[in-house]
This record gives structure tokens, C-alpha cells and sequence, in this order.
């Protein structure tokens, strides 16, 4: 449904190709951000940041809450979705219009029409926090894309090929930039470096990241 948040936007820049079916939509969320930083703070309200173990036990250096019909969680027993918040006891906060009209743009953009994420994984990195190279690969749906949404601090994305020794490239995100990726790119492996220390004027010592799935 088209919700008319983002119609009067101003044009975006060319999308970048970083693979097949992966593109980097430079600054495609930086005027959005007036609508979806809102409706975050919201979510973050009902479903407060928190540091998920990984099934070895390690707690992850990210911060993560989510949004819609299920959401990721990680912890001993695996990685998986799931329809309650295990920290509340509640079910995840919805998928507010404006973050669900806005990746389908996204999505739109990068070539995949018809995209109808129902998850939404949210991260909050602080200086030093990253994200190892990874697949996602817990959605049941396997080809709809992944839409990616960087907010706040720069940070420098890697993105490789289907299997973990394939060669990684390295792209620097800022505040506004979204990359999708879809097609033969879906299980491509891909993490978050480092994050360097800095200031954003918005957000702060923090980079938000909105990642947008179909995941049942």
C-alpha cells in the first residue's frame, strides 16, 4: 500500500552495481530519514536494544530489536525468527507504513518489484562494534531481496561471494545509503567493519541499520 510518505522526495542518486542483483542506492534514505527515525524511536520504546549471544555464548558487539510479524533472535539454542520478543514476553512492535512503503521504494529501485518484507532486524553499532561476514539464510523465503538501510556514522560495508573464501569487497556506507540484494547475490556473504569512531549530527556516536527481510 502506498501511504504517499515519500512521494515529494527529491531525486536519488544512480544505484552503484556492486555485484549481479546487489546495487548500493547512494543517499536513497537521507531525506526518508525525517519519517522512518521517528517511527524507530517508537519501535526502540516497546522493544528495547539488546545484545543477543551467539549459540557459542559470545555476546555480539551489536545492539538489535526488531520489527513486524517475527523477529531474529539469537541465543544458545541457534539463530532463528520468532513471533515474541524473548526480553518483553510480548509480541515485536508492527512494521510501521513508513518503513514498509519505504523498502518497498527501496526494493523497487534496485529492480526487485513487489517486495513485502514482514521483518525488520534493527542494529545499533558504536564505535569498535561489527558485524563477521555472514549469509542470511534463516528466511523461509529465499528469493525475495534484502534491503539495507544505513543511518548515523559512516561504515564500511564487505560484501563477498556465496562461499566464505570468495573475495570480499569493501564499500564505505554513509548516512542515507541503501544497499539491496537479491538474485544470485541473496546468500552472498557479507559483515560490517570495525566501526570508526565520530559524530554524527543526527544520531550521534551510533549507526543504525535497518534491514528488511521476508522472512516467513
Amino acid at each position: 500500500m502506498n501511504y504517499g510518505l515519500f512521494d515529494d522526495l527529491p531525486e536519488q542518486a544512480q544505484p552503484i552495481k556492486l555485484q549481479e542483483d546487489a546495487v548500493l542506492l547512494p543517499g536513497f534514505a537521507k531525506h526518508a530519514a525525517s519519517f522512518l527515525l521517528p517511527a524507530l524511536e517508537t519501535i526502540i520504546a516497546e522493544a528495547p536494544f539488546r545484545h543477543m549471544l551467539t549459540p557459542g555464548s559470545y555476546r555480539m558487539s551489536v545492539a538489535m530489536s526488531n520489527c513486524g510479524q517475527v523477529g531474529w533472535v539469537s541465543d544458545r539454542n541457534g539463530y532463528r525468527y520468532a513471533k515474541i520478543d524473548p526480553e518483553t514476553g510480548c509480541a515485536w512492535p508492527n512494521l510501521p507504513p513508513a518503513f514498509l512503503e519505504f523498502a518497498q521504494q527501496a526494493a523497487a529501485q534496485a529492480g526487485f518489484a513487489d517486495f513485502s518484507p514482514d521483518a525488520c532486524l534493527i542494529n545499533c553499532y558504536v564505535p569498535g562494534a561489527k558485524m563477521s561476514l555472514h549469509q542470511d539464510k534463516d528466511e523461509r523465503d529465499g528469493k525475495a531481496p534484502i534491503v539495507s538501510v544505513s543511518l548515523g556514522l559512516p561504515a564500511v560495508f564487505l560484501f563477498g561471494g556465496t562461499k566464505r573464501s570468495d573475495r570480499t569487497h569493501r564499500y564505505r556506507l554513509e548516512h542515507g545509503d541503501v544497499v539491496v540484494w537479491g538474485g544470485v547475490s541473496r546468500f552472498n556473504f557479507h559483515g560490517i567493519a570495525p566501526l570508526a569512531d565520530g559524530f554524527h549530527p543526527i544520531l550521534g556516536r551510533k549507526r543504525i541499520n535497518l534491514t528488511f527481510r521476508k522472512a516467513i
